[in-house]
Formats: structure tokens, C-alpha cells, sequence
């Protein structure tokens, strides 16, 4: 297989300068590249669009990246900032955190919106918030570190580039 793992998820915002600084300050996000475009072609046809136009900003996060989009065309359309999970596409995005309670008071802080704390748990605790867009985004703090989706048990396999078998 030579499908590495999540490279990064994708955000359109109204404004990309605001939901930077959130992520930046939220998550300790960084900025690791930033452009821009209007009509140009070859965007256009890797993101299926005419005429499109936006600011691009790529920020890394642990290990993954999130790339945040500021499109001015085509027109966007916004989405309802109170969608609920259920509804079909892409839910939310889940960050593993070590200290459910303390990074809630810290995002609470920083603007992020919560219903409730996490509930209790032996093995598991998580909850969901809404970033200033209204996107979902999960936090989890995964106690038992014998289950097999635990941070601890993450293994990264990187394919050589000769193609050969993994070192």
C-alpha cells in the first residue's frame, strides 16, 4: 500500500486571517505556507472550479496539517454554523489532547463554543465544540492505552522511495 496516512483537512472560512490566529492560538498551529490565486487555470482544474479565486493558508498541527481557504469566487455559499453531526459529508475533526478538562478551559477561553464538559470515563473521554465558523471540531483524551486507536499506538510507516519494503 502506499497510502502514508491524513495529510490534512480542509477549511473554507469567510475570514482566513481569524480562524489562523484561532488555530495558531488554540492549537499551536503553524503556518507553513501561504499563497494566493485568481483565475488561474491549473488551479482550476485540480480543484474542479472556474474562475475560482483565494487565499490559501497550509498550518501544521502535531502531525497533521489543516489548510484553510479564504475564496472571494466563486461566490461562497455559507454553511449553517449549527449543522448538526448527523448530517452527511465530513463531520468534524478530532484532535487527541492529554488533558480533556484543562485544554476545554483553554479553548472555552479562546472563543471556542461547548454545550457541556466532557462526560466521565474510564477509558475514553471526548466532546465536541464548534471553532468560530461553526466547523465541529472533537476533542478526545483516550485514558486506556491498550486500545488500539491510543496516540501511544500510532505507528508511522514511511514507503522509500526506491519502492521497496519498508525499512
Amino acid at each position: 500500500m502506499t497510502v502514508r496516512g491524513i495529510h490534512h483537512v480542509a477549511i473554507s472560512t469567510p475570514d482566513l486571517d481569524r480562524l489562523t490566529e484561532f488555530y495558531v492560538a488554540a492549537l499551536g498551529a503553524e503556518t507553513v505556507m501561504e499563497t494566493s490565486w485568481a483565475d488561474n487555470l491549473r488551479v482550476d482544474s485540480m480543484i474542479d472550479l472556474s474562475g475560482s479565486a483565494a487565499r490559501q493558508r497550509m498550518v501544521r498541527v502535531g502531525n497533521v496539517h489543516l489548510e484553510l481557504f479564504e475564496y472571494t469566487a466563486p461566490t461562497p455559499v455559507p454553511k449553517d454554523p449549527t449543522h448538526p453531526p448527523s448530517d452527511h459529508g465530513y463531520t468534524h475533526l478530532c484532535f487527541d489532547v492529554v488533558d480533556i478538562d484543562a485544554e476545554f478551559d483553554r479553548l472555552v477561553e479562546l472563543g471556542m463554543s461547548f454545550s457541556r464538559r466532557a462526560p466521565d470515563g474510564t477509558k475514553l473521554r471526548a466532546i465536541y465544540g464548534r471553532d468560530p465558523d461553526g466547523n465541529i471540531v472533537e476533542l478526545q483524551e483516550v485514558l486506556d492505552d491498550t486500545i488500539a486507536f491510543h496516540f501511544s499506538n500510532l505507528e508511522i510507516r514511511i514507503e522509500p522511495d526506491d519502492g521497496g519494503p519498508p525499512a
